[in-house]
């Protein structure tokens, strides 16, 4: 693996620990995001915490690199409801940021990216 490749992995493996570490710190901003149709937000909120925590260490690995991926493809999916929430609820402010309809609307583009990325390291 080059090292340009090397650096990117493990950027990528570090945004999913660090935004996983995040739900177990600050739950209330994901909370306001949770669409109210679905049940269980604080366990949500968790689950999803403790599984970007899981499939980015796991992407660090070669044995587990492809499931990985996998699994935070899936994850980023299942996102999706609260990325469209954000948009119908905007304006809000999501901790001190303050999120208007643009913003909310950018998150789908950046999802989809984010998406791609992870296949990367699927295929």
């Amino acid at each position: 693996m080059s090292l340009k490749a090397c650096v990117f992995l493990y950027l990528f493996s570090a945004f999913f620990i660090i935004a996983g570490i995040n739900h177990f710190v600050v739950p209330d901003i994901y909370l306001k995001i949770i669409p109210p149709y679905l049940p269980f937000h604080l366990s949500l909120t968790y689950f999803s915490g403790f599984a970007e925590i899981t499939l980015g260490i796991f992407l660090l690995f070669k044995k587990t690199q492809k499931l990985s991926a996998l699994g935070i493809i899936i994850l980023l999916i299942a996102l999706i409801p609260a990325h469209i929430y954000m948009i119908q609820i905007a304006p809000f402010y999501l901790g001190s940021i303050y999120v208007n309809s643009l913003l909310a609307w950018l998150r789908i583009p950046i999802q989809i990216l984010l998406i791609l990325w992870a296949y990367q390291y699927y295929k």
